[in-house]
């Protein structure tokens, strides 16, 4: 089951490269950005519970698909950035496994125990 999920995850972030080749931004932006999303692991420096929440705040497919569609509605350009970039990082992240977190720790995900 675990490879069927990575498989539809991959497909996922290519979908976002495909999106990503629609705005006028030059390609280097996606490589720069796509680690952008991290910036929530530093919920942990206050404890496990704000981690876990400021984690998954920044790598949930659906607040990026929502920043994407009013990127869409709006004509904004940077808000469909932002949501590309977010709904990509997620979808590469939960290929090499790293889910959404528990607040019992970082290695704790929704696809399983990060490290077994």
């Amino acid at each position: 089951m675990k490879r069927i999920l990575k498989v539809e995850e991959f497909f996922m972030f290519l979908f976002g490269i495909y999106l990503f080749s629609l705005l006028p931004y030059a390609w280097w932006w996606f490589l720069v950005l796509l680690l952008t999303p991290d910036i929530g692991m530093l919920g942990y420096l206050l404890g496990n519970k704000v981690g876990a929440f400021t984690y998954n705040l920044f790598h949930h497919k659906g607040i990026a698909l929502v920043i994407y569609v009013i990127g869409v509605y709006l004509s904004g350009p940077i808000l469909q950035l932002i949501g590309i970039i977010l709904f990509s990082h997620a979808a590469m992240d939960r290929v090499f496994g790293y889910g959404l977190k528990y607040d019992k720790g970082f290695k704790f995900t929704h696809l399983g125990e990060i490290g077994k």
